[in-house]
Order: structure tokens, then sequence, then C-alpha cells
């Protein structure tokens, strides 16, 4: 790029897979938080993905794809699954949201939160 062409730039939506075309955006989106904190209580708990695998019931190779975000073939209920067999209680809270919010991004109408 010269120095005299324009560099443009997009404005993201808050949602990468939604920014990337996905189809059901909003649903990768929340499997991705979900991963990512089953991975981060992998990690805290200093466990090895073999010890990982047999407490989530699944084979090693498994692990390995959820440790690099490889989400295909794990479902937000089987991700959520996963966190009650580390231990973890899911709590979900239904509140009315503030006016101001789209309908064409849904990605703003819910939200993650781990202590951890």
């Amino acid at each position: 790029m010269s120095n005299n062409e324009e560099l443009k730039i997009t404005k993201s939506s808050g949602n990468i897979f939604n920014d990337l075309g996905y189809t059901n955006p909003d649903e990768y989106l929340l499997k991705v938080k979900f991963a990512m904190v089953v991975n981060k209580i992998i990690k805290d708990k200093n466990l090895t993905q073999m010890a990982a695998a047999k407490i989530l019931g699944i084979d090693q190779p498994k692990i390995s794809r959820l440790s690099r975000g490889q989400l295909a073939g794990f479902s937000l209920d089987k991700l959520m699954t996963f966190l009650i067999l580390l231990n973890q209680d899911i709590e979900v809270n239904i509140k009315p949201h503030s006016s101001n919010m789209s309908y064409d991004n849904l990605s703003g109408h819910f939200s993650l939160n781990y202590p951890g």
C-alpha cells in the first residue's frame, strides 16, 4: 500500500463471526465464550489433556481440538456439561434489555461472566 492510498476501516459489529459472514454468528460467539472458560478451568486446575479427557468423558484428541478453539462437534449443551463436570455451577439470568439495543445483533443481548 502506498502512502497516497487511503486505508478503509470498517467498524466491527461486536461479533467477529457476524463480521466474517458466518451463519448463526451469535451461537459461534457464545460457544467460544464457553470454550474459553472450560479451557481456563482446565489450565487453572493444571490438568493434562488426558486427565481433562477422563473427567469430561471424551478422548484426548477432542480436548486438543477444544484447547485450539476448533469447536465443530461441541454444542452449547456439551460445553455446559463440561463446566458442570469441572465442578462449576451455571446460572442464567433473564431480564429486560435496554430499549436502545437493536435486534439485528444478538450478541449484545447475552453475556458470560466467569470470576476466575
